[in-house]
């Protein structure tokens, strides 16, 4: 078995590999998502290798590069997201194998940092390989209906990848079109704590990072212009309940009250069972929320979970 970068040409059967794998029901959407997600990337084209016996390709891994700012500085990094083994090649430790080829070559191109949100049944291997448990990410969830609640409590299994169409809001593109209106509410943020993390945003990375029209994100301002404030949501399935994930709420000066308009805003338009949102301190719900992991491939100092100011689009699985 030898294992080596994947290219372009790779694609179809990576694909292929990845319904096999990972149980994807194959959509007309597939290699449109897939581009999307590691070709048209703001921060850059994710990094992939690939596992051979034979020629034959049997094993894939990708880290989606990813940009976070602190006050110290930029820091590079990637988010440990796809990876697939052919099912017949299973139990020969091609994961294994591909992570820590992975993690040679990232740590060759200066990358500083891996993190990934990792189930309960991945997070073990990650944990063997060097990673280590940063803490939950911290959720609220916001009942919409109280006549849902039995079906809330059934319904604590993972959420369908594609999102549930809603004319609640506007498209992304014409939120987004006025990119001075969104660098201004941007530019007014207060800058990260000291050793703070949390993702470094422009105009050009919520464009890609919500922009791709078969995800269905909305968006839902607070005034008529970006700059006054927005939240990003998308509805999807989650076994019998519709779920509205906020994946962002930003406000001018990251204004508290700001925020709970928009998030209140996104409530009133919504047709779904619970909303959920990234928490502020009391209102989070105990032992819920993913789990972050992270390893770092230098002399970087990984904070503590109170350390990263993440959304859940940072950590959605997408």
């Amino acid at each position: 078995m030898s294992v080596r970068p994947a290219t372009q040409q790779d694609d179809d059967v990576v694909l292929e590999l990845l319904r096999r794998s990972l149980g994807w029901v194959p959509s007309e959407h597939d290699a449109d998502f897939f581009r999307w997600k590691h070709r048209e990337n703001a921060f850059g084209v994710s990094p992939a290798w690939v596992a051979c016996v034979d020629d034959e390709i049997v094993g894939y891994r990708t880290m989606l590069r990813w940009r976070f700012e602190r006050l110290e500085g930029q820091v590079e990094a990637v988010r440990a997201v796809d990876t697939a083994t052919h099912p017949g090649h299973q139990g020969r430790g091609i994961f294994t194998k591909l992570t820590l080829a992975a993690i040679d070559d990232l740590r060759a191109q200066s990358v500083s940092l891996v993190f990934n949100t990792p189930n309960d049944k991945s997070r073990p291997g990650y944990l063997k390989m060097g990673w280590h448990e940063v803490g939950r990410v911290p959720v609220s969830i916001s009942l919409q209906r109280l006549r849902a609640i039995p079906k809330v409590m059934r319904s604590m299994g993972p959420a369908v990848k594609w999102s549930e169409p809603t004319p609640a809001g506007l498209s992304p593109q014409d939120a987004f079109q006025d990119a001075t209106g969104v660098k201004e509410l941007l530019a007014c943020q207060p800058a990260p704590r000291s050793g703070e993390f949390r993702t470094l945003r422009s105009p050009e990375y919520l464009s890609w990072r919500y922009g791709f029209p078969p995800l269905a994100y909305r968006v839902v301002l607070r005034g008529r212009e970006p700059q006054e404030g927005f939240a990003v949501f998308r509805l999807r399935r989650r076994s019998e309940i519709v779920e509205a994930t906020v994946c962002e709420l930003l406000a001018p000066e990251d204004d508290r009250r700001a925020r709970s308009e928009l998030f209140r805003g996104v409530r009133r338009c919504v047709d779904a069972d619970v909303v959920v949102k990234a928490a502020d301190g009391v209102n989070r719900v105990p032992r819920q929320g993913p789990i972050l992991t992270a390893r770092a491939l230098g002399d970087l100092e990984v904070p503590a979970r109170s350390g990263w100011k993440l959304s859940l689009g940072d950590v959605e699985l997408f």
